[in-house]
């Protein structure tokens, strides 16, 4: 899950990217409006987790724009400002969730799953996909019912591939599911995990459709 973080507080920041990228989520950080306005059109991403106090332009008229301009990620305000109205323009400018600063970091996990559960229709975490099973919560993967270790980049494949099942995703939209801005890629490297992936769940998973990209395919044997 490829979270996108809009916020100026470096304390606050580093906090949340550990905590995050610990819980298995892919992170990338900026701290300005502009910064996220750039980065928001230059790749994909699941989730925002927006701020509203920002150096160069209040997070509320950030939010305005993205909305006008038709993105549909579900963004989070985290913020400081913790009267009714505050919260309420949020929500009526676009935002899916509000959490108040100081905040438990458990908490905003449990909000992005709720939010990435319901951007893909579902009502509860657990994704079942034929004998395939996968909790994002615990990052637990049954086939079978027999658990399956997965690597971070193939869980992330994984998610990816299961958050939009009858989707084919590019190979730019699933570089994006697995690496941030600041991190090498090898030219091989998704053909690698698509591998791994197929050797662990079956060589039918992930389906290539020549040209166009990847998608979901039957799990096992």
């Amino acid at each position: 899950m490829h979270v996108l973080l809009v916020e100026d507080d470096a304390l606050v920041a580093s906090g949340v990217i550990a905590g995050l990228r610990l819980h298995g989520f892919t992170v990338d950080h900026v701290e300005t409006a502009q910064s996220a306005h750039t980065a928001l059109h230059t790749a994909h991403f699941d989730l925002a987790i927006l701020d509203l106090g920002l150096p160069d332009e209040d997070g509320m008229a950030l939010l305005a724009r993205v909305r006008g301009a038709g993105a549909m990620l579900p963004i989070l305000l985290l913020t400081a400002r913790d009267t009714l109205q505050d919260k309420v323009a949020g929500l009526r400018a676009g935002a899916d969730d509000y959490l108040q600063k100081p905040f438990d970091l458990e908490e905003l996990i449990a909000r992005l799953h709720a939010l990435h559960r319901r951007s893909a229709g579902r009502t509860v975490d657990m994704i079942t996909h034929g004998d395939l099973s996968f909790d994002p919560a615990s990052r637990q993967v049954l086939l079978d019912g027999s658990r399956v270790d997965l690597s971070r980049r193939e869980l992330a494949l994984l998610q990816a591939l299961l958050h939009r099942p009858n989707r084919v995703l590019s190979a730019e939209q699933v570089k994006d599911s697995l690496y941030g801005f600041d991190e090498i890629v090898e030219s091989n490297a998704i053909n690698v995990h698509i591998h791994h992936l197929r050797r662990k769940l079956g060589p039918h998973i992930v389906e290539t459709v020549r040209g166009v990209g990847y998608r979901l395919g039957r799990a096992g044997k």
